[in-house]
C-alpha cells in the first residue's frame, strides 16, 4: 500500500505560479512511476505530467514549457512546478503511483487560478 499526500494548491492570479508537493509513505524510488493528473469540473481526469522510476519524464503538450515535474528521492516527494498559470489550470490536482499493477491515488489538491 502507498499512501500519497499531495499539498501546494491554492489561488493564484493568472500568470501567477505554484508548487505542489507529493509526499510517498515510502521510497518513491520503489515505484514504477509517479504522475501528477488534474480534473476541471465536468471534465475528466488528464495526465499532466510522469516521472518514471528511471527518471524518464513525459508531459501533456498543455504543460509543456510551463510545468516541470521533479522528485527529492531523500524526502520520498515528487515536485510539479507550475508557472504561467492560466485559467483553465484551474482544477484538482492529483498525485499517483503506480507499483507493478497497482495504482495509488491521492486526495487531491484544488489549484484556482483567477483574478
Amino acid at each position: 500500500q502507498v499512501q500519497l499526500v499531495e499539498s501546494g494548491g491554492g489561488l493564484v492570479q493568472p500568470g501567477g505560479s505554484l508548487r505542489l508537493s507529493c509526499a510517498a509513505s515510502g521510497s518513491i524510488l520503489s515505484l514504477n512511476s509517479v504522475g501528477w493528473y488534474r480534473q476541471a469540473p465536468g471534465k475528466q481526469r488528464e495526465l499532466v505530467a510522469i516521472i518514471a522510476k528511471s527518471g524518464n519524464l513525459n508531459y501533456a503538450d498543455y504543460a509543456k514549457g510551463r510545468f516541470t515535474i521533479s522528485r527529492d528521492n531523500a524526502k520520498n516527494t515528487v515536485y510539479l512546478q507550475m508557472s504561467s498559470l492560466k485559467a483553465e489550470d484551474t482544477a484538482v490536482y492529483y498525485c499517483n503511483a503506480v507499483v507493478g499493477w497497482a495504482v495509488f491515488w491521492g486526495q487531491g489538491t484544488q489549484v484556482t487560478v483567477s483574478s
